[in-house]
């Protein structure tokens, strides 16, 4: 979440930020917040004085019976009674104030970074790169749905069966190109110097309130309410956790990690040929690679990011290009986010597999992930995460872009992880 401090000595950058993500009625609760706080401080203050008093207080009382001046040290305990209610009120208040400006502060996302531009949804996101040929497959090209369906590689009727809608079974060589591409993308991250970690796949409210999730995103995750726990969105979640309340050394960032979980959403959005097959799921796997950075670094460490990711496409030899969201479209908690996206060739449209995003202070200060910097003073770390990648779109991309009329071949870099070189 921003800091408040931020908001006081940024308040029009704030407002300006706000308005590129279209926020509604943001001057209004900006302004409630610098309210609540101006509340908050001043309570504080008189708390602190009351306090002091009573400190003070205390003290002339055991000196006055020490000395035998009993009846002045008996009325001098009247007034510290007095000032102990005082307290008790102030900090009632005061506790309220700082509720109310968490709770406001959890529903402010963060300002976007000056290059993202003001939009409303991914129409007015910007293409700022594309790579990779189209191929020419005629008009017998199939949806990679139908082509599961042909090779018997991916059940979709069985996995809602099983569980439901976008619940998919993975069968034969559909298995064995999903592992393929799991340990292919696992390789890559680790060779790049990620560390690579296995992850609970459920977490708690702390977490979600770590990373975001919580309370934006409550609608969108499965909560075992038993145990008020959460199945995990992505692997960003419990990764980026694992520094929840830490105060690092300089020298020890940046800190890179990588790690492959299913990935669990319940909204699946709209029905139609759009969302069809892979397109989109209730559950999923993903590759995930997290860092935790220096903030002067952290833009950089972004930039190597998304070329990595292109690395990975490269050698996929999929056609993808690369957007820069517009303010509407981006995340409450990014300040800035690059989509990678597939050209499905026989869907005819471009489909997100990845997202690269720095989040600057916003996850670190619900976190209280800090590091303390070469003054020996403690400041916020900035966190940055991408997908590389998400597997159902890849997978999706690479059966629709390889079939061939013997079947579909498979990507040269993926054939010896599964040990086959087409399916048919």
């Amino acid at each position: 979440m921003l800091q408040i401090q931020f908001i006081r000595e940024n308040k029009q950058t704030v407002l300006e930020g706000l308005a590129k993500r279209n926020f509604a009625d943001a001057e209004t609760i900006i302004d409630h917040v610098l309210n609540t706080d101006e509340t908050r401080r001043s309570t504080q203050v008189l708390l602190d004085n009351v306090l002091a008093e009573s400190n003070k207080l205390s003290k002339e009382i055991g000196a006055l019976f020490k000395s035998g001046e009993v009846q002045k040290a008996n009325l001098i305990k009247e007034k510290t009674g007095q000032l102990k209610q005082e307290s008790k009120e102030l900090t009632e208040k005061l506790s309220a104030a700082s509720d109310e400006l968490q709770n406001l502060l959890y529903q402010i996302p963060n300002v976007p970074h000056a290059s993202v531009v003001a939009g409303k949804n991914e129409e007015d996101n910007e293409e700022i790169y594309k790579e990779g040929t189209i191929p020419d497959l005629g008009k017998a090209a199939l949806p990679h749905w139908e082509l599961a369906k042909k090779y018997d590689i991916i059940d979709f009727d069985l996995g809602a069966k099983v569980t439901g809608a976008g619940f998919p079974i993975y069968k034969g060589k559909g298995a064995r190109l999903q592992r393929a591409l799991i340990s292919y993308f696992l390789d890559k991250n680790t060779d790049a110097g990620y560390t690579e970690v296995q992850v609970p796949h459920l977490i708690n409210e702390a977490s979600g309130y770590g990373t975001g999730q919580l309370p934006d995103k409550e609608g969108q995750m499965y909560h075992v309410t038993v145990d008020d726990l959460y199945l995990i969105p992505t692997a960003e979640v419990p990764i980026t956790n694992m520094f929840r309340g830490n105060l690092l050394k300089e020298a020890d960032l940046p800190k890179a990690f990588t790690g492959h979980t299913p990935c669990f959403r319940r909204e699946a959005g709209s029905y139609g040929a759009h969302v069809r097959g892979l397109n989109r799921l209730h559950q999923f796997d993903k590759v995930e690679i997290v860092r935790v950075e220096h903030p002067d670094n952290s833009y950089n460490a972004l930039d190597g990011m998304v070329e990595h990711i292109k690395d990975i496409l490269r050698e996929l030899k999929l056609p993808y290009r690369i957007l820069r969201l517009c303010g509407g479209d981006t995340g409450f908690t990014s300040a800035l986010t690059f989509d990678f996206e597939l050209y499905s060739t026989a869907q005819e449209r471009w489909l997100e597999i990845s997202s690269a995003s720095n989040f600057e202070t916003y996850q670190a200060n619900r976190l209280k992930l800090r590091f303390k910097n070469k003054e020996g003073k403690s400041q916020f770390a900035h966190t940055l995460n991408g997908s590389s990648l998400a597997l159902p779109r890849v997978l999706a991309g690479i059966l629709e872009n390889y079939q061939t009329e013997d079947g579909i071949k498979i990507p040269e870099v993926l054939v010896p992880y599964c040990g086959f070189d087409i399916i048919d």
